[in-house]
């Protein structure tokens, strides 16, 4: 008979338990409320191209291109027109390119250096020939970095067969840098 009476009480606990859990809870008010945070991160997107040309300097197509191929001549005018396109969604960005001309010598009074000053580019690191343009870009911008380039007449080419003319372009955020020297030197793509 003890056994029956420990197994009554026992269940007779067990009941007790789960009828205070119940009404216990319902006793209680309660709620809940969630913020969930999604983030996205930024980024800076550019490219460079230029017309596709003839050998003899003339545009070819309106296609774009990454280089061209140039047979000079003294006294002759070639279209090449680096242009920087920043993306579509790309942040506000200060823009520079970085010049290697190695005709520098031979082209006509209106240098390739005085376009770029012409279209808004200043040189900021003389050591690398690098140039900053006046101002921030945005997305879908398009900023040409010089339009063409012409030789003297008296030109002496033959020592030019294997010269470059090399542009690259480089982005840095604007948020956070009021100058385009600022950025420039925080960027560290030289060094």
């Amino acid at each position: 008979m003890k056994t029956k009476a420990k197994v009554l009480v026992t269940a007779l606990c067990a009941v007790l338990l789960v009828a205070v859990s119940v009404f216990g809870t319902i006793a209680y008010l309660t709620g809940k409320d969630t913020v969930t945070n999604t983030f996205t991160v930024g980024s800076v997107n550019i490219t460079l191209d230029e017309a596709e040309v003839n050998p003899d300097g003339t545009v070819k197509s309106n296609s774009r291109v990454k280089a061209n191929t140039y047979h000079l001549l003294p006294g002759h005018s070639y279209v090449k027109d680096p242009t920087v396109h920043v993306g579509a969604n790309s942040e506000d960005c200060w823009i520079f390119v970085k010049l290697d001309n190695g005709l520098k010598s031979i082209v006509a009074d209106t240098s390739i250096e005085a376009q770029m000053t012409g279209n808004g580019w200043t040189l900021i690191d003389s050591t690398n020939n690098v140039y900053a343009y006046r101002e921030t870009v945005s997305a879908g911008d398009n900023i040409t970095v010089f339009e063409s380039f012409t030789l003297k007449g008296d030109a002496e080419v033959s020592g030019y067969a294997n010269a470059k003319i090399e542009v690259i372009a480089y982005a840095v955020q604007a948020d956070g840098f009021s100058t385009a020297e600022a950025a420039w030197q925080s960027a560290a793509f030289l060094g």
